[in-house]
């Protein structure tokens, strides 16, 4: 079976990306008797070193990387995507499979395809990921062109795919679900390891801190982190420090980095919080390891992977009830109402104090993420592909 595949999100970083290199590894390994077929630009394979004797890069020359063009406040021109579906058209494959609906092109009429919706927060939270009605007009429009020609959606969660059947009406028999799970990089760390990476952060010998892992949008709530990490810190007689982890730069969602630069200015803790831009998976894993916690209090997460690889670690986390990671990582953290200052608060407060509570969850965290495997989630999509393609 010819199986065409979407890469044009495999550029995308740790999000969405992630899950698309993460998982096409998996399935070209499980399915060697299956030919996939990859169509992107240069941008996209670039990001994915090494690929199987089953994989075929078709490249299309674009007029802009989709990475850029189909970020939240731009759109990809007809012309590049209709260059898309030409190059589809002509190799014809048997079935499609776009890892994302985020960088979506239409298909050729009557191919099966499978599309991946990770989530309904954009439907959800119009406001705080989509930043004009422009924006918000393409990416509905694209949202229901995927959905009308997909047979199957694919999803990473149930708690996502009860969202999806609610939100955007689709027929749960339609929705499978395919997990994701940490990558091989995130695991325990030596105490040298994590003292070595606190020095090189910038950190003083003995402090404690907390983590952020990824984009810096609204909808991720780091107004209320900044916050409520200035309240310890004014509380505390040793002060935690804070370390984001994410480009400011570049960002294709919401610019956040003033509103968020002013908070800290405000509180006067600039010397505690730490913007340390993109750190590579073996620079992070030690700064995860050594962390009083992982914070990702979003207003939702159709996953939560930073949480999940935080917990490979052995990092307790302070995550979103509104998420699968009550579930996914239950006893291995603390899990609040977003939007819930104080719940957000109290939560940092009894990690950062309670040293013997960090390292049961910590241990049980490490437990649960372990138990999670990308293999598991390439079966899982590959039945979803080759039950569209009969």
């Amino acid at each position: 079976m010819v199986i065409g595949v979407d890469a044009t999100c495999w550029a995308n970083g740790r999000g969405y990306g992630r899950f698309a290199r993460e998982l096409m590894r998996e399935m070209t390994r499980a399915a060697p008797e299956d030919r996939f077929s990859c169509f992107g630009d240069r941008r996209s394979f670039e990001a994915y070193p090494d690929p199987a004797p089953n994989v075929e890069f078709i490249e299309v020359a674009m007029d802009e990387s989709p990475t850029v063009a189909a970020s939240a406040d731009s759109n990809r021109s007809p012309r590049d995507l209709l260059r898309l579906t030409r190059a589809v058209w002509r190799d014809r494959p048997d079935v499609f499979f776009s890892p994302s609906v985020y960088t979506y092109f239409p298909l050729p009429p009557g191919l099966p395809a499978v599309v991946t919706i990770h989530d309904t927060i954009p439907e959800r939270f119009p406001a705080l990921t989509l930043p004009s009605r422009r924006a918000r007009l393409f990416w509905n429009l694209k949202v229901r062109l995927a959905l009308a020609q997909a047979r199957t959606v694919l999803t990473v969660s149930d708690y996502s795919a009860r969202s999806i059947a609610e939100v955007l009406h689709v027929n749960p028999g339609r929705i499978r679900v395919a997990v994701e799970a940490p990558a091989p990089a995130y695991r325990p760390c030596s105490a040298d390891e994590i003292r070595a990476a606190a020095g090189a952060a910038g950190m003083p010998d003995d402090c404690d801190w907390f983590v952020y892992v990824g984009g810096f949008n609204p909808h991720k709530r780091l107004d209320l982190i900044l916050r409520a990490h200035a309240a310890l810190a004014a509380s505390q007689a040793s002060a935690p420090h804070l370390l984001l982890v994410g480009s400011r730069s570049g960002d294709v969602f919401h610019k956040e980095q003033g509103k968020l630069d002013a908070i800290v200015a405000e509180a006067g803790t600039t010397a505690l919080v730490h913007w340390l831009g993109f750190v590579s998976d073996e620079g992070l894993r030690p700064l995860l390891a050594g962390a009083a916690a992982s914070l990702l209090p979003s207003e939702a997460e159709g996953f939560g992977l930073p949480a999940v690889e935080a917990a490979a670690c052995g990092a307790p986390v302070v995550a979103t009830i509104e998420s699968p990671l009550p579930e996914l990582l239950a006893g291995g953290g603390l899990f609040v109402r977003p939007g819930d200052f104080d719940a957000l608060h109290d939560a940092m407060l009894r990690l950062l104090t309670d040293r013997t509570l960090r390292a049961v969850m910590g241990r049980v965290a490490q437990q649960r993420a372990s138990a999670l495997s990308w293999e598991r989630g390439a079966h899982q999509a590959l039945a979803a592909i080759h039950d569209a393609a009969r």
